[in-house]
């Protein structure tokens, strides 16, 4: 059970989430508040694993509330303004809501939230490996046997997937490495990470998967080869 709480300064829009929660049997919402002032207080000594929080507020804003959690806590932005997308996602936000809010559209941000919040809390199992990316300022679910390979361009990544638009990721090579299983994954090159189960053959130097040939970079090329033989 995900508890949570929700904070606006709309009495109606606090009506709203309060009946789309009480639709969802995994979400507990144990308290709703018009003043974020007084939620702030109620997180320090209660934490949640999630709120539902307004932007636009008259005491301060749901952007400076977040900022100020002194626990990790997932969130979902619930507000009437489209232009905080960007900071929504750079808060590592769950999902952003855009009101009025629609059960059928609130029900995926919490499935979202709620996938996530079993993700963190339980080991995956070895017939479901799966991580969490943010992307198209959401959080989304990528299941390690359906990527083909990860490219990294300047400050942003591709994950080409089997069967799905691929994904594109503001995130270093670096950060997504340490993501990925070490036995399952290999970086091979300053721009390319590869599962071995992709790996069709190698030849001089470059590996050739189903449908694409990787180049091994001269810094990661004793440490593939070390691994590839074994």
């Amino acid at each position: 059970m995900i508890n949570a709480i929700a904070i606006d300064d709309e009495p109606l829009a606090l009506k709203v989430i309060t009946s789309h929660c009480e639709k969802t049997d995994f979400i507990n919402l144990q308290k709703t508040f018009t003043h974020p002032t007084e939620a702030l207080k109620y997180l320090r000594r209660y934490p949640v694993d999630l709120i539902f929080v307004d932007i636009q507020m008259p005491s301060m804003n749901g952007i400076s509330l977040v900022k100020a959690l002194q626990q990790k806590t997932m969130v979902i932005f619930t507000t009437a303004f489209s232009e905080y997308a960007v900071t929504s996602y750079e808060l590592n936000a769950i999902d952003y809501l855009l009101k009025p809010i629609n059960h059928k559209r609130f029900q995926l941000a919490v499935n979202k939230a709620n996938e996530y919040y079993n993700f963190i809390n339980k080991q995956n199992t070895s017939e479901d490996k799966h991580i969490f990316i943010r992307a198209d300022f959401s959080l989304v679910k990528i299941h390690l046997t359906d990527i083909l390979y990860i490219e990294g361009l300047a400050d942003y990544l591709k994950i080409y997937m089997k069967d799905r638009k691929t994904i594109v990721a503001r995130m270093t090579m670096k950060d997504m490495i340490e993501k990925l299983p070490s036995n399952d994954f290999i970086r091979v090159h300053r721009s390319f990470i590869i599962p071995f189960s992709s790996i069709q053959s190698v030849r001089n130097d470059i590996i050739y998967l189903t449908e694409q040939e990787i180049p091994i970079g001269r810094t990661y090329k004793d440490e593939f080869y070390k691994l590839y033989r074994q």
